[in-house]
């Protein structure tokens, strides 16, 4: 029997079809609207043309026995960035032969186009530090510290000595751009934190990092299963440097370890290592948006989202459980596309453990490099005068054998997608939340990680949704530092590139939905955006 023509919505047949068309059009036209920014360098790469590049990232090209970028290779690299052609890129040089070469990290990503949200190319990162400035060498002297501090449990940062010794040493840096007291000093309180509103707030580690995760009817405990263990350092010698800098596979790899819930600086650098890169923010959002009978935190949804005052209705495939779950993974993809645009086109800023390198040549085989001399004397002076350093030669220890991945520093990946995620999350729930109104106890890990106990700090019911999700991205962003393959600046500048990836990313998605809805986000600056469906413009 034929079946009965009736209408499927308010919009059938064509008007459908045209309808779906003018939204896509619109959103077309607007980022074609959108001029592509000057994309600034530091200038190292022209500064240093003539001497082997020693300013930027070469990691898996062939490299002389300094560690310094044969000229031609970096050439050939240079060369297939700027023709695009795949060819190109399949051809470059290799420090060492396939198979045992590690592999270029998918440069070609920078050239992919989205349908959704705005075109990597439209977004633009400052300037990095160049590699003689003062900055360069204060979050040098940051990075030797996280690696001697590596294994200090986080509850014990107010009394042990170490940690002390490194706010101190952090404090005389002027460049040093990670968080101070009212009187300007790095301290116990503050050392190792993000630059966000309430970063500084309750325990070190986020809310979101301790909590064991409810997965529907199952539960995930919050511990590191998988890693390599502690008091454990790589390439801390010319060899292993050496070996690594051109590619080379590496023969140890993370291996089953008694398992510890994450209490220390090695903890999150193994969680780092071979995480999935949304995988913290949809734990998250898992335990935001669970009841308290399965673990989770039970919060409010957003205020503009229609289904926090409807009667009659429960959000679903659009502004539900499933929507939400699957916006925070999506997003991820779009800005690793933005920052990797960032990494291989724009900066191709070196990584520490090669800044190092440079340090070890020009100190232990007085192989000059232009440093900045006042601020130099500081470094030696200072953390370089640590034990775990000096034994290192003062390479940079690495917590991963292969030492940094194979792709360029600045922007970060993990500190972008994390900008990106956390961003999203705060749209969806009603981020100025306590944990007060919540009815649930901050807890915190217990100091040899085998459990948690409660936070009963002064601040505790304080604490917000939106504090601990900025902590939670600068933890995820900052473990990178711990593991010794990032920079501070990779971090708080990534946060925000990946925070305008999901702006643009939401003002598109909005646009699809049937219901009256609005997004207002507290951005890392403090301010707030808000995102109405109907309204093009961010």
């Amino acid at each position: 029997m034929p079946t009965e023509n009736r209408a499927l919505g308010p919009l059938s047949g064509d008007a459908r079809r045209q309808e779906s068309f003018r939204l896509r059009l619109h959103a077309a036209e607007y980022y074609r609207d959108h001029k592509i920014p000057h994309h600034r360098t530091n200038g190292d790469e022209q500064r240093y043309v003539g001497e082997n590049y020693y300013a930027n990232y070469s990691k898996g090209l062939p490299h002389n026995e300094r560690g310094e970028v044969d000229p031609a290779a970096y050439r050939a690299l240079l060369n297939a960035l700027e023709t695009g052609l795949p060819a190109d890129f399949e051809n470059l040089p290799t420090g060492v032969a396939p198979p045992n070469f590690i592999g270029f990290t998918d440069p070609q990503a920078g050239l992919a186009y989205e349908l959704e949200g705005i075109d990597s190319h439209q977004l633009a990162m400052p300037p990095c530090f160049t590699f003689r400035s003062a900055g360069a060498l204060a979050e040098m002297a940051e990075d030797y510290w996280l690696a001697v501090c590596r294994d200090i449990p986080f509850p014990d940062y107010e009394s042990n000595p170490t940690i002390a010794a490194a706010a101190a040493d952090l404090t005389k840096f002027a460049a040093f751009d990670g968080p101070r007291d009212a009187n300007g000093n790095v301290t116990p309180q503050n050392i190792f934190r993000g630059n966000t509103p309430g970063d500084l707030a309750g325990p070190w580690l986020s809310q979101f990092l301790v909590w064991d995760i409810p997965y529907g009817a199952q539960k995930t405990l919050a511990q590191i299963a998988f890693g390599l263990p502690a008091g454990t350092n790589y390439m801390t010698d010319e060899a292993s440097y050496l070996s690594a800098q051109n590619g080379a596979k590496p023969t140890v790899v993370p291996q089953p370890i008694t398992p510890v819930r994450i209490h220390r600086g090695r903890d999150l650098a193994n969680y780092v290592h071979i995480d999935e890169l949304f995988q913290a923010y949809l734990n998250a959002c898992l335990l935001l948006i669970s009841p308290k009978l399965r673990g989770g935190f039970a919060a409010p949804i957003a205020p503009g989202n229609p289904y926090s005052r409807s009667k009659t209705q429960v959000g679903f495939g659009t502004l539900g459980e499933p929507n939400y779950k699957t916006v925070v993974a999506e997003v991820a993809t779009r800005a690793l596309k933005a920052v990797w645009f960032e990494k291989w086109f724009v900066h191709r800023r070196m990584r520490p453990e090669a800044f190092a390198a440079r340090l070890h040549w020009h100190v232990v085989h007085k192989h000059p490099y232009e440093f900045d001399t006042t601020e130099l004397v500081k470094l030696q002076n200072g953390v370089m005068q640590s034990p775990e350093i000096q034994q290192c030669g003062y390479f940079l220890p690495m917590a991963f054998p292969e030492g940094c991945p194979t792709h360029p520093s600045y922007g970060a990946g993990h500190g972008t997608v994390a900008g990106a995620c956390v961003t999203v999350l705060k749209a969806l729930f009603a981020e100025d939340t306590t944990f007060g109104q919540l009815g649930i106890q901050p807890i915190q890990p217990k100091r040899d990680g085998t459990g948690t106990e409660p936070y009963t700090g002064s601040d505790a019911a304080n604490l917000t949704i939106s504090g601990e999700l900025n902590k939670l991205a600068a933890n995820i962003a900052l473990a990178r530092d711990f593991a010794g393959v990032h920079w501070r600046s990779d971090y708080t500048e990534s946060v925000k590139l990946g925070e305008l990836v999901a702006l643009y990313f939401l003002h598109d998605t909005i646009q699809t939905y049937n219901e009256n809805v609005s997004f207002t986000i507290t951005r890392f600056d403090g301010t707030k955006v808000q995102i109405r469906k109907g309204s093009f413009g961010i």
